[in-house]
């Protein structure tokens, strides 16, 4: 999310207007009393302090504090000064603690205390004693319709009193930390139009059956433990636009009624257990955008019900059971930004001739197929992909033969996936390709030396070269600074002579089964981080083993130099 930040204050400071004509204050217009502060977004940093004015404003309808830095200091139970709030948002403001005094605003109509993740939880706003915060919550805010706790550690089972909050139209409970049993009560309030309990992987709960006239727009359970199966009821949210159940348990057929929501614009079911075919009622949702069924134990022919769907950005199919031809219809929808069918069991591959037609793909995915093809692949054919940044054609045979220096391949590549794709020369169109960040070149066929210009590639962070009949390393073998290559996999090749090591920055070094030579270079433990992983086993190293390996490595966990020929630092 790009918020853009500018400091309102500042223009506060040199003022003689009056307070109402500020920037970001709104007065009643009767009596010029403040009724609305909205201070997001104005560079704000420091502590919020109990005996802040703010809390002088007893007229205050509406105050937004989001995007502001607090430092961590504690929300002040002094909120309960401005009983007239309606609306308070505290969302991504760098507060901590939750004091029930929040609780007694019985006005709020929305309460925003949202954050974002971060890997460092101490930045997120706690509750003590969980379900007499929430109990109270439910029974004093009852004219709230708007609920956002997402990020908020609540660690605690939502209480059968949420369903008894009747104005409720949103509830966002994102990374909460909930647990135990969801009432299934709370999805059947009647305004209920949104609600999101994505990431909370200990909460359980089942899917009610759906009455008619539903308000529900957004239903999303990303990551949870919820189970069982998707009722047929689903087809009474007519007004449902975005099913999110991805990463969690659910099983059963996909109910054919599901193809009734016109209105669908995003539908995730992936990695759940679902069986069966795709309904061939989903060709009428005309508006869906997303379709990700991946990872389940779905079988049949290719769901050609979406190719009736202009609409489609993103269509993942991967890791089920399909079988068939892919339709080269499906080349048709030009709107496509993602096509992912890696792990399909197909039995034709689509023309790749016509694939140009997909001119706006950023993501291409056809990994580990088991396509029949007469001939390679002509890699040339993705030359027009100009807004291509994902490409994963692993175990595809493909060819280079007809990229010349007049081929115009997208510089915007950042992840290249060609493994096993019988590759026999080192691809050149690589040279120019300055924001790639993932190079998988394994298991092929590629031969000679590395091309010096690959180590200036600034951006690229994992580079795996391994099984194949690589020999050396061509130019001037100087250290690159400033790289940010974390995997290097040179492993099981044809290398000779001294290893070369042409960044500072490496975590896993991979080398095995070649035949270097030379003592094993100290560049490998001096770089500005320690490496995890080294394996250098298989190889004709001598001399002896660098002792900063065993002094200066804290963050080592596997050294492996087996089948050399090294002795111990003296």
């Amino acid at each position: 999310m790009n918020v853009t930040s500018y400091p309102k204050t500042e223009s506060w400071e040199n003022s003689s207007t009056d307070c109402c004509n500020w920037d970001g204050v709104t007065c009643d217009t009767e009596s010029g009393k403040v009724i609305g502060l909205d201070l997001s977004c104005s560079c704000l940093h420091g502590q919020l302090e109990p005996n802040s004015s703010l809390f002088s404003l007893k007229h205050l309808t509406s105050l937004n504090l989001a995007y502001t830095n607090f430092t961590l200091s504690p929300i002040p139970d002094k909120f309960n000064n401005l009983m007239l709030l309606e609306t308070l948002n505290l969302s991504v403001s760098s507060l901590k603690g939750l004091p029930r005094e929040i609780l007694q605003l019985t006005n709020l109509v929305s309460l925003d205390l949202s954050s974002h993740y971060s890997p460092d939880t101490s930045f997120l706003l706690s509750i003590e004693n969980p379900p007499l915060f929430l109990r109270l919550l439910a029974q004093n805010l009852r004219n709230l319709r708007a609920l956002d706790m997402s990020y908020v550690n609540i660690s605690s089972e939502i209480l059968h009193e949420f369903s008894y909050m009747p104005s409720l139209r949103t509830l966002h409970l994102a990374s909460c930390y909930l647990v135990g049993e969801f009432p299934s009560s709370v999805f059947m309030i009647p305004n209920l139009q949104s609600i999101i309990l994505d990431y909370n992987p200990d909460l359980r709960g089942n899917l009610p059956v759906f009455r008619r006239n539903n308000s529900m727009q957004v239903l999303s359970l990303w990551e949870t433990s919820f189970s069982g199966i998707i009722p047929d009821s689903i087809g009474n949210l007519k007004h449902l636009a975005s099913l999110k159940l991805a990463i969690s348990i659910f099983s059963g057929r996909i109910p054919f009624s599901l193809g009734e929501l016109s209105n669908l614009s995003r539908l995730s079911l992936s990695s759940n257990y679902f069986t069966g075919e795709v309904p061939s009622s989903f060709g009428n949702l005309k508006q869906l955008i997303r379709f990700s069924v991946g990872g389940n134990q779905l079988t049949g022919n290719f769901p050609s019900a979406l190719l009736n769907l202009t609409k489609l950005r993103i269509i993942n199919l991967i890791s089920n059971q399909f079988t068939g031809a892919v339709p080269s219809s499906l080349l048709q929808i030009s709107s496509l930004t993602r096509l992912s069918l890696d792990d399909y069991q197909l039995s034709d591959l689509i023309g790749f001739e016509n694939v140009s037609v997909l001119s706006n793909l950023q993501d291409l995915y056809f990994k580990s197929n088991n396509f029949r093809v007469s001939s390679p692949v002509d890699l040339n054919v993705f030359s027009s992909f100009k807004e291509l940044v994902h490409l994963d054609l692993s175990g595809i045979p493909l060819s280079t033969a007809n990229i010349t220096s007049d081929s115009v391949f997208s510089s915007n590549f950042e992840d290249l996936y060609f493994p096993g794709c019988n590759i026999t020369e080192f691809p050149e169109f690589l040279r120019d390709q300055r924001n790639l960040k993932y190079l998988y070149l394994s298991n092929n066929n590629i031969k000679g030396q590395l091309p010096d210009w690959l180590w200036r590639l600034q951006e690229l962070q994992d580079l795996d070269l391994s099984h194949n009949s690589l020999s050396g390393f061509d130019g001037s073998l100087k250290a690159v600074p400033g790289s940010q290559i974390s995997i290097f996999d040179l492993s099981s090749n044809a290398f000779q002579g001294r290893i070369f090591i042409p960044y500072t920055s490496i975590n896993y070094m991979f080398a095995s089964s070649n035949n270097f030579t030379g003592e094993i270079p100290r560049s490998l433990c001096g770089g500005k981080s320690s490496p995890a992983i080294i394996d250098l086993s298989k190889n004709n190293f001598h001399g002896s083993i660098p002792q900063c390996l065993g002094t200066n490595m804290s963050s080592l966990t596997d050294l492996n130099l087996h089948n050399n020929s090294l002795r111990k630092s003296s």
